[in-house]
């Protein structure tokens, strides 16, 4: 079954007092960065914090009494989760979400209190998904897929609808991929109405699968490696959305962990946004990977903001440490009085902020009369690094930069 622009109208009208329409942002930080005039639309605004609750939403709508009856039941580690389970409620329907027995605490969470029963199985997605198949066969409930479904479809496709109402002389739209379903329907209203726009999409680089799928020509499965842009951590394509996304999206970019992990950090000190790595990964394409548009109107969709607060810090860090605005260095100093403020003092001295220090003499690796250091230092670039590194080696240290 194809999907068509008037199927994601439809959609609009079924969303329409259900869903926000959230806004096109623009943002001078990004604009300056890329030679572009860049704009947010802002989808981690959404309920539920994420565009899923559009296609849930509407598949749920679709319904006929009779599967209303028997509920609904899907496989989710998060955010396709939470939309269903609203969804359902909306209904008033009884809605199972198989969950891995791994999945972040708060999403656990969030997901029963929009009123789903959560049922917890297997250490990844796909056993999650084997679990709920093979409920929906004992309860005859309707599955309720993350991405290949024309129904799910057209109802993501209404962001693009709502892209073109606000920002009808964008050249491009840049959209995260996992499975293809937003993609998939931002593609179909975005081109229905302006043939000529661009539609980019991006994926990881550590789980490329429908990047593979369109160059091979055929549905590739991808093992990949784990990725903070888990919301796209897709290892096999679905079949509707890789036949649209041939016939629509005009390119695909990857990018590496360290580009998204400064994106969210980007989106967070500047545009003061709070961006999950799916979400950002279309800004960390457009700073770093789009090179070819200058001087264009470019709008990257901000997929989600359900970021896990527990690894956020990790995030940030990774993100300070690749924007040479943090280091980590480990140096050896006598074990004298003195020693561990000259250290200090000398570091300060160029200007940096010390946020830690450790100072341990009894490790293994230290000899008797030294000291190990361990320094977390706040930094402006990469040129205060060298100015820090030539510092410390003109007055003799011997240091590790983390």
């Amino acid at each position: 079954m194809q999907v068509t622009l008037q199927d994601i109208r439809e959609a609009r009208e079924i969303l329409k007092s259900v869903v926000y329409k959230t806004g096109v942002v623009h943002n001078t930080t990004f604009s300056e960065m890329s030679g572009n005039s860049v704009y947010l639309k802002m989808e981690n605004l959404q309920k539920t914090g994420s565009f899923k609750l559009r296609g849930a939403f509407n598949k749920i709508a679709h319904l006929t009494d009779e599967e209303k009856r028997h509920g609904v039941i899907a496989s989710s580690a998060g955010n396709h989760a939470q939309g269903v389970a609203m969804g359902a409620t909306f209904y008033g329907i009884k809605s199972t979400i198989v969950m891995p027995k791994h999945a972040p605490l708060s999403k656990i969470s969030a997901t029963k209190s929009y009123g789903a029963d959560v049922v917890l199985c297997g250490n990844v997605y796909d056993e999650a998904y084997a679990e709920a198949r093979r409920l929906q066969k004992e309860t005859g409930a309707t599955f309720i897929h993350p991405f290949n479904d024309p129904q799910v479809i057209a109802g993501q496709g209404t962001i693009g609808l709502e892209i073109l109402e606000d920002l009808p002389d964008a050249d491009a739209i840049v959209v995260p991929i996992g499975g293809g379903g937003l993609i998939s329907g931002v593609s179909i209203a975005a081109k229905s109405i302006k043939p000529g726009i661009k539609i980019i999409g991006v994926q990881s680089k550590n789980m490329p699968s429908m990047a593979e799928s369109v160059e091979n020509k055929k549905i590739t499965t991808v093992d990949g490696t784990p990725t903070i842009a888990d919301g796209i951590a897709v290892k096999t394509p679905g079949e509707l959305t890789f036949s649209i996304i041939q016939k629509y999206v005009d390119n695909i970019i990857t990018v590496d962990e360290d580009e998204i992990a400064n994106a969210i950090l980007l989106l967070l000190e500047r545009a003061k946004v709070i961006a999950e790595g799916a979400g950002a990964v279309p800004v960390a394409a457009i700073l770093n990977r789009m090179e070819d548009f200058r001087d264009k109107k470019i709008v990257a969709l901000v997929s989600g903001g359900n970021i896990d607060v527990n690894i956020l810090s990790r995030i940030i860090d990774k993100g300070l440490v690749k924007g040479g605005r943090k280091i980590f260095l480990d140096t050896l100093i006598p074990d004298r009085p003195g020693t561990l403020w000259r250290l200090l003092n000398l570091v300060a001295e160029t200007g940096a902020n010390v946020l830690s220090v450790t100072h341990n003499r009894s490790t293994r690796d230290v000899a008797i009369g030294y000291a190990k250091v361990e320094l977390e230092l706040e930094t402006v670039n990469e040129e205060h690094i060298e100015k820090i590194k030539n510092v410390l080696t003109e007055n003799g240290y011997n240091f590790i930069i983390l």
